[in-house]
């Protein structure tokens, strides 16, 4: 797929939206992806998934026994990259703040992970289901998103492999500017009160 035709699913499914938005990485943006829109189309999910599966380069795709997503945004994507690879996928959730692998879901030791999120903005989120995931004794390989909105200066600690790498400005709270400063921020997402 290539870019525009991997923003036209977006456009199509309402997920690129344009206001005042205040990001779960508490930073500002005329921007926002909606990425549960994006993909509660399940075949657009998956036709986006197989994207997704086939940018990794071919050894790192032969080298993955499991697929974990950070819970709620990761859930979607990691689950279509699961199929997409063959392989078993799972969720990493935060019940007290902190993520960690529930439901029964168990990596053995060494298994060898895609961590699998929608979004990257700043990384935080996937840092810490990496960490989850370590602790929990599986080996990340590397990390992938639909999105990565750091415009690639995003630090995982692991490869990363975003489908599509947007570039679309974020601020501080004390750094807006005046278009933005003018309109009342929308909180949308998973984090949204």
């Amino acid at each position: 797929m290539l870019e525009d035709e991997i923003l036209a699913e977006f456009r199509a499914s309402e997920a690129l939206l344009e206001g005042h938005f205040l990001l779960s990485s508490g930073r500002h943006s005329a921007h926002y992806l909606q990425c549960a829109r994006v993909l509660m189309d399940p075949m657009r999910a998956s036709r986006l998934a197989s994207a997704l599966a086939a940018s990794l380069p071919r050894e790192l795709r032969s080298a993955i026994n499991k697929v974990v997503s950070p819970a709620m945004g990761g859930v979607i994507i990691g689950h279509e990259m699961g199929r997409a690879l063959g392989v078993e996928a799972m969720f990493v959730e935060r019940p007290t703040g902190t993520f960690e692998l529930r439901r029964g879901f168990a990596l053995k030791p060494g298994d060898k992970v895609l961590m699998v999120e929608d979004v990257v903005t700043t990384g935080l989120s996937s840092r810490e289901a990496i960490a989850a995931i370590e602790a929990a004794g599986g080996v990340v390989l590397a990390g992938t998103a639909l999105v990565d909105r750091s415009a690639g200066t995003v630090d995982l600690g692991v490869p990363f492999y975003p489908l599509v790498s947007l570039n679309f400005p974020t601020y501080a709270p004390d750094e807006l500017p005046p278009e933005l400063a003018a309109t009342p921020a929308i909180k949308p997402g998973s984090r949204a009160a």
